[in-house]
């Protein structure tokens, strides 16, 4: 839907129909008591309609409830001197033109041709999202009328046409709005849309990292293994717990990882350490170069344990990033000779130059 185009044609109705009723108006067809009053009161008219389709506010009250505002696209909140000044001429243009044409013509062609350019006037006031004041408008131009003309006359000489045109203006421009809160949601699905593709990519991606790393890890020794008829040593055994556990590490903490950590766990393993490697997200937000200290730091710290069980998790602490502790025990659950041989808590950001 374009906006703009929407905006040009109201103007343009607007203003084909403001310049309609002001001419039908001021072409008399008999004898008037005040033609420099009618003349005035159209003139009027004319310039509060021209008002409410070119008056631009800086505010917009009913931004929230008027998807057409955002951007300037479409017609914004009409000013409220604006809607008011609109309001007093609906309320006075009736009886101006009575008393401008004299009481025995008040039903003349050209004498009930303001209650359709005040129909007009209102429409746009309704167009630029003043409801009630365009309701209050069309509820003066409707005591004025019919106080002048009677109710018969006054919904027999346009009136009801004014009336219409209000409404269908507030239709149309309740239909706009949804069609516009339309829009936007179908650009926030196709986003995340978008957004769900590129995750899935990312994901096949990673995913086919992972299986070409287990097989640059594993693949060797299992074509060793089958080369050999299942027949599996002692190193072979050693070699086999050391690519588990790499692919274990791979699986559950690719973010404490990098080639020199990686380097330390294969020699603490090699060793004869069981390390385990934790990820509960205590690492999301940290900076690369602030991640790859840490994992410096991980690194050290498992290349100078000497435990039998090495266990490497994340903190979700605001100040502590890794914690390394090593047990003497390299079971999962404690005994009671298993002491605390290593505690070293790895900081989020680097201490300041100086700081002890």
């Amino acid at each position: 839907m374009n906006l703009n185009a929407t905006r040009t044609a109201l103007l343009l109705v607007g203003i084909v129909f403001t310049a309609y009723h002001s001419a039908r108006t001021l072409f008399w067809t008999g004898p008037v008591m005040y033609p420099v009053l009618i003349i005035i009161t159209v003139c009027i008219v004319a310039l509060v309609t021209l008002i409410g389709l070119f008056a631009q506010s800086r505010t917009s009250p009913a931004a929230a409830d008027a998807p057409l505002t955002a951007g300037g696209n479409g017609p914004s909140v009409l000013p409220g001197w604006a809607a008011i000044l609109a309001i007093v001429t609906a309320g006075l243009t009736p009886t101006a033109i009575a008393i401008g044409v004299g009481r025995e013509h008040v039903d003349a062609p050209y004498a009930t041709g303001y209650i359709g350019g005040v129909g007009m006037m209102l429409t746009v006031v309704m167009i630029r999202r003043r409801v009630t004041c365009a309701w209050i408008g069309i509820g003066l131009l409707v005591l004025g009328s019919v106080a002048w003309l009677g109710p018969l006359g006054a919904f027999s000489f346009g009136l009801v046409g004014a009336i219409m045109w209000v409404s269908v203006a507030q239709i149309i421009m309740a239909s706009l709005d949804r069609a516009s809160r339309d829009t936007v949601r179908l650009i926030e699905l196709q986003r995340a849309a978008a957004a769900w593709q590129a995750a899935q990519s990312v994901w096949r991606r990673e995913r086919r990292v992972r299986v070409q790393f287990a097989l640059q890890v594993a693949g060797p020794l299992l074509t060793k293994i089958i080369a050999q008829g299942g027949n599996v040593s002692d190193e072979d055994r050693a070699e086999a717990r050391v690519a588990e556990g790499t692919l274990r590490d791979e699986l559950r903490a690719p973010n404490l990882l990098d080639s020199r950590v990686r380097i330390a766990i294969e020699q603490a393993r090699r060793r004869g350490s069981t390390v385990t490697l934790l990820d509960e997200g205590g690492l999301d937000g940290i900076t690369d170069d602030e991640l790859a200290r840490i994992r410096g730091e991980i690194a050290g710290a498992i290349s100078r344990a000497d435990s039998a069980r090495i266990i490497v998790r994340s903190s979700r602490h605001r100040e502590t990033a890794v914690t390394v502790v090593g047990r003497s025990a390299a079971g999962d659950g404690l005994t009671p000779d298993d002491t605390v041989e290593l505690w070293q808590e790895i900081a989020r950001a680097a201490a300041p130059h100086g700081a002890t």
